[in-house]
């Protein structure tokens, strides 16, 4: 659906200044002696899909809020297209905010939940039905305006919160685990839909998440938080492939993590590396090693099969334990079973042994 760029603002968020969307200077947030966000320096670049992904208690949801200007910083400063926003209240900000419970109004109409902010801000009639319209036409909802959200599915009210802050124009887009209360597979069609939404609009999306799977499908670029602080940022290849730290590592998909003389007798150096599991494939023990492969020796001590995949959990004779995914491209779940207690070698490229710091975990 093309987007009728003679009723966009008159400054096109979608025009690269050079200036970033969002610069966070050394924010920080304490509640008493408690330590929210402990210092993050980041930059958001106009237009960009960004999410921030950690646990709960990571910092993320109170860096958003400090964005929001739903929490005043304790230290740094909020910059959104640079300008200071640090102190100014949440409708002084060029954002809207979206959050997992929706927050419609059950009384009213669609059509009217979309048009409230209009409402309150006096845009004449005729303007505010013709933004309105655009805006569910954005989410494809045109012509649900006179149902109520009771008559909704979840994920077409997710579509009308997020109608409800496109109709206002906002240059940046706050998403607070928007698909949170959404059953998988909704979930999974949803992120995609956001992710076709978020280019056809053209803004800034900033969206906190604690799925992975998530933040891996819809991104542009990744920050991983961890107890108030930013572990990595990078697009979701960079952050998936080449974690930085063993926190990253561990949270952002699974991972094999080896250290100590396991390490030594496998890489040859001191350290701590990860692997990912879909880089390793089992093979007898007495199979050939490349010269650019790393092998250790094992048995298969835990079999999960997954359906299109299937999860291994081998115990190295050198000790400590890695978990091996494989398809089963031709393979049948009794085939796969049959495994367990089997001696394997484990075989990977070396280039997929990655040196990893210790974080903060």
């Amino acid at each position: 659906m093309a987007i009728d760029t003679s009723r966009q603002p008159e400054t096109d968020p979608r025009v690269d200044d050079g200036i970033p969307a969002v610069r966070l200077v050394g924010l920080q947030k304490h509640y008493g002696d408690v330590v929210a966000v402990a210092g993050v320096d980041l930059e958001i670049a106009e237009g960009e899909f960004f999410s921030m992904l950690g646990p709960s208690g990571s910092g993320k949801t109170t860096t958003l809020r400090m964005i929001a200007g739903f929490e005043i910083p304790t230290a740094g400063r909020v910059e959104l297209h640079g300008q200071e926003v640090t102190d100014l209240a949440p409708f002084e900000r060029n954002v809207n905010t979206v959050f997992q419970d929706y927050a419609l109004f059950p009384h009213m109409t669609v059509g009217d939940n979309v048009a409230y902010g209009l409402m309150i801000r006096k845009v004449p009639r005729p303007e505010r039905e013709r933004r309105v319209a655009d805006a569910l036409a954005m989410v494809r909802l045109g012509g649900y305006e006179k149902r109520k959200p009771g008559q909704l599915s979840g994920g077409q009210r997710q579509r009308v919160a997020l109608a409800r802050a496109l109709v206002n124009r906002p240059r940046v887009l706050l998403l607070d685990e928007p698909l949170g209360a959404l059953d998988l597979k909704l979930r999974e069609e949803m992120q995609i839909e956001l992710k076709a939404i978020q280019r056809e609009v053209g803004i800034t999306f900033i969206y906190v998440t604690h799925d992975q799977e998530e933040a891996l499908t819809m991104s542009d670029r990744i920050a991983v938080f961890s107890q108030g602080r930013i572990e990595q940022v990078g697009t979701p290849a960079g952050v998936y492939e080449r974690p930085a730290t063993s926190f990253v590592a561990g949270f952002v998909g699974t991972s094999n993590l080896i250290s100590g003389d396991v390490a030594a007798g496998i890489v040859g150096t001191a350290g701590t590396y990860t692997i990912r599991p879909e880089k390793i494939r089992l093979a007898e023990p007495g199979d050939p090693v490349g010269a650019d492969e790393a092998s250790a020796l094992g048995h298969v001590t835990d079999v999960v099969y997954l359906g299109a995949d299937t999860r291994y959990l081998v115990a190295l004779d050198a000790g400590q334990s890695l978990v091996v995914t494989q398809q089963n491209l031709a393979t049948s779940s009794m085939e796969v079973l049959a495994a367990h207690g089997r001696a394997v070698r484990l075989i990977w490229k070396r280039q997929h042994t990655l040196p990893v710091a210790s974080g903060r975990e």
